[in-house]
């Protein structure tokens, strides 16, 4: 019994893309957990112990080389330490709309010294304070509905990005591409705020919003000219959610580092991205919560 389930969990890692999305989005639903599936491995192997079970105890080898296939990079440590391996910081973060503390998670996002600072669920309100806080040491900014990109470099053939799904009023403006004039030469950024997903009972784990958003993202991306594109976002998914292949599928791999970055309160998952494509995410890691239910992600990227 315990070497049959260390198969399955082993079959489960290595073949998630075949579990089907027909019922309740299953497979996208097992996707955004998936790392944590590695937790049935000590389960298993305190019971194979208990059991004095040699069978057990081998068959356990296949989740742990299934798992460390798959995560076993993001637990290296990154080379970003090194001033000559990143050219530049991002700092991503939505900032929730109901944070009471604007000024205090701009000082917050600040502490990192970062190049490149995206915001989303940017409120009327809030928008003039962090605009005010974050204007000394970035000149460079522009605004889109509820989405922001502030920059130290200056910024050219900044341009809304229609991410809207079909039924979406006009109001909804959640995405900016911005042409960032780096010293090596121009990079297209992208910010964007997906859909968020659903969770219940009679409709399993509800994304078609944020799927189809993410399609739309992903042709905007391979409309892009410039070679070097990095993507600030609230993607409402993970890298290994096949919801959002649209976009995944054209970027590198997320450099090292798990970075959960919700819920902020017991993060168990990164939504927060930081991609790259034509450049590499040298590291990227979660900063302290701030006001928001999200937690801010950094990443050192080399060009």
């Amino acid at each position: 019994m315990l070497a049959s389930l260390a198969v399955v969990v082993a079959g489960v890692l290595a073949l998630h893309s075949a579990v089907p999305n027909a019922v309740g989005r299953l497979g996208s639903l097992l996707e955004t957990f998936l790392p944590w599936l590695g937790l049935a491995v000590p389960v298993l192997l305190g019971l194979a112990l208990l059991r004095r079970s040699f069978v057990g105890l081998t068959a356990l080898l296949l989740p742990v080389v299934a798992w460390l296939g798959l995560f076993g990079g993001l637990m290296l440590p990154g080379d970003g330490s090194a001033h000559s391996a990143h050219d530049l910081i991002a700092v991503q973060h939505n900032v929730s709309d109901e944070n009471t503390d604007p000024a205090g998670t701009a000082r917050a996002l600040l502490s990192t010294r970062p190049d490149l600072v995206a915001l989303e669920e940017l409120t009327p309100s809030a928008l003039p304070v962090y605009a005010a806080a974050l204007a000394p040491d970035y000149p460079h900014h522009t605004v889109h509905g509820t989405v922001g990109l502030w920059s130290k470099y200056p910024l050219a053939d900044v341009r809304p990005l229609d991410i809207k799904p079909k039924g979406i009023g006009p109001g909804w403006n959640r995405a900016l591409r911005a042409g960032v004039r780096m010293p090596k030469g121009e990079v297209a950024v992208y910010v964007a705020h997906l859909p968020s997903v659903r969770l219940g009972l009679r409709d399993g784990f509800s994304s078609p919003l944020r799927d189809e958003s993410a399609v739309l993202l992903g042709a905007a991306i391979a409309d892009e000219p410039l070679d070097e594109v990095i993507l600030l976002g609230d993607l409402n998914s993970t890298v290994d959610d096949r919801g959002l292949d649209p976009v995944a599928s054209q970027m590198n791999p997320v450099g090292p580092g798990f970075a959960f970055s919700w819920p902020a309160a017991f993060p168990v998952a990164r939504i927060d991205q930081i991609m790259t494509r034509a450049a590499t995410v040298t590291e990227v890691r979660a900063l302290p919560g701030t006001g928001s239910d999200h937690l801010p992600i950094a990443a050192r990227i080399r060009l």
